[in-house]
């Protein structure tokens, strides 16, 4: 999945071994530091207090080991951030937001981005959030390798691509140590559970948002009594294996395509006929033979970068740019934090031709890559196995899971939603935005939002297999 722009900063602290008969971990709050990272953009502003000020921002570090398995060992510092909750009296506990990416930073969010958050949220409860462990202020380790082009096109490209990435990640292991090998989302499980107790919460109140779902849906999954009530919004399905991730995760792109092209035809959009799918063939054919300024990956780029919003005005304007032979602004990709992500997800290949297969067999009508064609390539060459491989779920909570998804998302499509709906069983309930965006909560009249903050403060559990209108 392309994530949401990241901005990776040096680590907190250095690594120390905890000693034996450590106590356990404790926040010791002080106000943030003025030059925190920002959080990509969201509707609504923080709430005033009676003062006419928003609560100012608390930050904290929280002690805990790099291998759970040798809680004695080496240890990092998890970076935390607060917002108190407005209304002390009609405070509902402390609710926890896990960030998407992997790579985008939580202390940011509760720093820079809190109207995320309605202001029901914002009264009731300490909104707080992290940097998941490798990731911003929790130790960032800058190792995702960077390509223009990510796609492989031949047995040479191939080989390259696999000693490229593996002298890159020698090289982080050389410098970040053994938190290289621990990024993945079945540790920062543990930490998210060192963090409740440390917050003095019995059970879990939990959002997250697109990466962020597998951390609540595995956190579910290991401590089910500990579980007061989470939101998965725009859930990533991690029972793929490589051929179904690509194919997924390219259904998605051209579901999403698709409601453009409806909308296109509806609108009478800028583009000739007012037929998308016709346009975008074309400017395929034009990429092919170096007549525009973007190549074919960088065109998919392109319409996930305008799709995520969605932005379908932007995403015509710049088709009709292209159509003319002006050049387009190339966008760039952020790719997910690969200490995190490649420690996740098993994706092998064998060679190069079973590569070009894989990648052949995932192609849709319209768009030849997608998003999860970046995400493989990063992580050719990653020794197996890895350290939270996927799986399906089994989960089994008092209180059923919520998911939200929109109905035509290009990164969590709702074909994952339906996936990790049927995976959950009784212990989940699905709430449909009828229309698109990579996200949902803020979406629509208002009724996704409701729906959410009813489940968070009453565990009100909306009726399965409701729709919100778009």
């Amino acid at each position: 999945m392309i994530a949401r722009p990241l901005v990776l900063a040096l680590a907190a602290g250095a690594l120390v071994a905890m000693p034996a008969h450590a106590r356990p971990p404790t926040l010791s709050w002080h106000p943030c530091a003025p030059t925190g990272t920002p959080a990509p953009a969201a509707s609504g502003t923080p709430v005033p207090t009676a003062s006419g000020r928003a609560p100012a921002p608390e930050c904290a570090t929280l002690r805990l080991p790099v291998d759970w398995a040798d809680p004695a060992g080496e240890t990092f510092e998890l970076a935390v951030a607060r917002r108190r909750a407005l209304d002390p009296a009609a405070r509902a506990g402390t609710l926890v937001f896990g960030p998407g990416g992997p790579g985008d930073s939580g202390t940011a969010r509760v720093e820079t981005g809190i109207g995320r958050f309605s202001p029901e949220l914002q009264r009731r409860f300490d909104i707080v959030s992290f940097d998941p462990r490798g990731v911003g202020r929790s130790h960032a380790m800058p190792c995702t390798p960077a390509y223009a082009d990510p796609v492989v096109h031949s047995q040479a490209e191939f080989d390259q691509r696999v000693r490229d990435n593996r002298a890159l990640w020698d090289r982080c292991r050389d410098t970040y140590g053994a938190l290289f090998g621990h990024a993945d989302t079945a540790s920062t499980v543990r930490d998210l559970d060192a963090l409740r107790a440390a917050l003095g919460e019995p059970r879990l109140t939990f959002h997250g948002s697109s990466y962020g779902t597998l951390l609540g849906e595995e956190y579910a999954e290991r401590y089910p009594s500990r579980v007061r009530a989470i939101v998965l919004e725009s859930a990533v399905d991690h029972s793929q294996d490589t051929r179904g991730f690509l194919r997924t995760q390219a259904w998605a792109l051209q579901d999403s395509f698709d409601a453009f092209a409806r909308w296109c035809a509806q609108t009478a959009c800028d583009l000739p006929r007012h037929d998308a799918h016709a346009a975008w063939a074309r400017l395929m054919a034009d990429a092919d033979r170096g007549a525009i300024n973007l190549s074919a990956w960088d065109l998919t780029v392109t319409a996930h970068r305008y799709l995520y919003g969605p932005d379908y005005a932007s995403l015509a304007a710049t088709m009709r740019t292209l159509l003319d032979h002006e050049p387009a602004e190339r966008a760039a990709p952020s790719p997910p934090v690969s200490a995190v992500f490649c420690n996740d997800w098993a994706l092998p290949f064998r060679d190069y031709r079973q590569y070009a297969g894989e990648l052949k067999r995932a192609q849709t009508r319209d768009l030849r890559y997608s998003a999860g064609v970046m995400a493989a390539g990063m992580c050719l060459g990653w020794p197996r196995p890895v350290a939270n491989p996927q799986h399906r779920l089994d989960v089994h909570t008092r209180t059923p899971l919520l998911q939200i998804n929109a109905r035509h998302d290009p990164a969590s499509g709702y074909n994952w939603a339906l996936s990790v709906s049927r995976q959950l069983g009784r212990s989940g309930v699905l709430l449909t935005y009828a229309g698109a965006g990579h996200g949902s909560y803020n979406s629509g009249s208002g009724c996704m939002r409701a729906a959410v903050d009813a489940y968070l403060t009453g565990l009100v559990v909306p009726q399965r297999g409701a729709v919100c209108p778009a």
